[in-house]
């Protein structure tokens, strides 16, 4: 092929959309000829990609959720390592989503598509081996070439397991937070006094997260509301999702305020505006850390994953501040501990100046720092490991 380098990227979740948009911006400032092809969101594509079809039938998750998918999502990956073989790009570079991604890597990699098996391949984000199912790491050496890891532990697991790796940070570090005057104005436009409780609900990215956790979420507002009677709440969601989450949300205390697709300023004002925060697990605990947001975790998820995750799992909690900051402040409430009373408890200690409050705030101002905040720009440091990797013998 002729010009810049041209790469092949699947993202297969809104995250993913962000880290590959992040990425191309990246590679577009050090590399302006680069070309790029795959599957990606709204972010992606306005960073010049065309999709080969709507991301957004990758974005499913647990085991569960998958097989009822199962034929479509074999078609997809045999639709996208049919392309990287046509294509021939320089690398295939696939974003989390590893069930999907991987797949679609091994197809490549492995030869199984005709003329394909000498594309150099490049997974963003770093299995959580040091979580659960630690062989992954082994198996995924098989064809992937070089990983971008967004933790800073996480490097090890990958160059034992035979591939290459580049810590890269995480890239909430360099997304812009809101002031005190944003988020005083976002309370202002809203109906809410400076000093009234508003709690921040999020309760996931996926329908079957909201179906599972806004119930349980709302019931546990409920007993807050029941010690905070002027309580108010905000729920950000995906344009996808409006209709479900407004459904979910209107019996729910706190007159709540429906952010529907919200832009990354908006986002972030309602996240500074907050007093705490009740979320699903997940990367918006690195978002909450970011704004210095303090948190409850709930999550649960289909039973037959639960069962099946929950034997698997290595280490004592999901919550990435918890894991980045080597602490365990952030309470987490699983699967059948999600549950409403528990949850409002530890919502209630969060809600005035308390040690609670103060252990969450270090906590999650250490693992900024250790996430590279105040570095180079994670997009940019990946786009750096992307052409050293094609630079590589």
């Amino acid at each position: 092929m002729t010009g810049g380098p041209a790469l092949y990227l699947i993202a297969g979740e809104p995250s993913g959309d962000r880290l590959g948009a992040a990425l191309m911006a990246g590679l577009r400032l050090l590399a302006p000829d680069v070309r790029f092809h795959g599957v990606g969101g709204p972010l992606m594509e306005a960073m010049g990609l065309v999709s080969q079809f709507p991301m957004q039938e990758l974005t499913v998750m647990g085991i569960a959720e998958v097989l009822p998918r199962y034929f479509a999502l074999k078609r997809r990956i045999a639709e996208c390592a049919a392309a990287v073989a046509a294509l021939r790009p320089d690398a295939l570079i696939t974003i989390d989503s590893p069930e999907f991604c991987l797949r679609v890597a091994a197809r490549v990699k492995g030869g199984l598509v005709k003329a394909s098996s000498g594309i150099r391949t490049i997974h963003y984000v770093a299995p959580s081996v040091w979580a659960w199912r630690p062989g992954r790491a082994v198996k995924m050496a098989r064809v992937i070439d070089h990983v971008l890891a967004l933790l800073p532990f996480e490097p090890p697991y990958m160059t034992a397991a035979g591939m290459g790796c580049s810590f890269v940070g995480h890239p909430v570090v360099a997304e812009p937070q809101a002031t005190k005057a944003d988020a005083l104005a976002f309370r202002a436009a809203h109906g809410v006094a400076p000093d009234q409780t508003l709690i921040l609900a999020l309760p996931g990215s996926r329908r079957g997260e909201v179906a599972r956790l806004a119930p349980r979420f709302g019931a546990t507002l409920a007993l807050v509301a029941q010690r905070h009677p002027t309580l108010r709440v905000v729920v950000p969601t995906l344009e996808t999702l409006r209709p479900q989450v407004a459904a979910a949300i209107a019996n729910w205390p706190g007159n709540p305020v429906l952010l529907s697709a919200p832009d990354q300023a908006t986002k972030a004002a309602a996240f500074a505006a907050a007093t705490a925060a009740l979320a699903a697990s997940g990367t918006v605990s690195l978002e909450l850390a970011a704004s210095a947001t303090p948190m409850v975790i709930g999550y649960d998820m289909a039973w037959l994953s639960r069962q099946i995750i929950g034997r698997l799992m290595r280490v004592d909690s999901v919550t990435l501040v918890n894991l980045v900051s080597d602490t365990r402040a952030i309470p987490e409430f699983l699967g059948a501990a999600c549950q409403p009373d528990t949850m409002a408890a530890a919502l209630l200690l969060l809600l005035a100046p308390g040690p609670e409050r103060t252990a969450q705030l270090g906590a999650m101002a250490l693992t900024m720092d250790r996430l590279g905040r105040g570095g180079e720009d994670p997009g940019l440091r990946a786009a750096r490991a992307v052409l050293a990797s094609l630079a590589a013998p």
